[in-house]
């Protein structure tokens, strides 16, 4: 990478963060498909291009949060057995997917209890 893709960079990186201070200041969502600015051959540049990430599996992961807290919120209806059940089975709080025997083997209850 030469000095003036370094300098490229920076200035991208600056008119995104003008672009966020501004948009927040008039609204209070930002889009990932917001225009930030523009590359050196004048096409736009929008805010999930900058992100490194290819915008499929972003999308993927964004999704996928909202999906867990919308069960999160909804999980505190149940009862705390069923809440530890569903949280090892499912990897709710640590990410790591238990087996329904092993589930069973910690929470000392049949392995027909845990959901598969």
């Amino acid at each position: 990478m030469d000095n003036q893709e370094v300098q490229l960079g920076f200035v991208i990186e600056n008119e995104i963060i003008m672009h966020l201070t501004l948009i927040k200041k008039i609204r209070q969502e930002v889009s990932l498909y917001d225009p930030v600015g523009v590359d050196k051959e004048g096409n736009e540049i929008i805010l999930i291009e900058t992100l490194g990430t290819p915008p499929e599996i972003f999308s993927e992961m964004v999704e996928t949060q909202l999906e867990l807290k919308n069960l999160l919120e909804r999980i505190v209806t149940l009862s705390p057995q069923e809440i530890k059940v569903l949280t090892l089975r499912f990897g709710l709080s640590s990410g790591i997917r238990a087996t329904q025997r092993e589930d069973a083997r910690k929470l000392g209850i049949s392995r027909s209890c845990v959901p598969n």
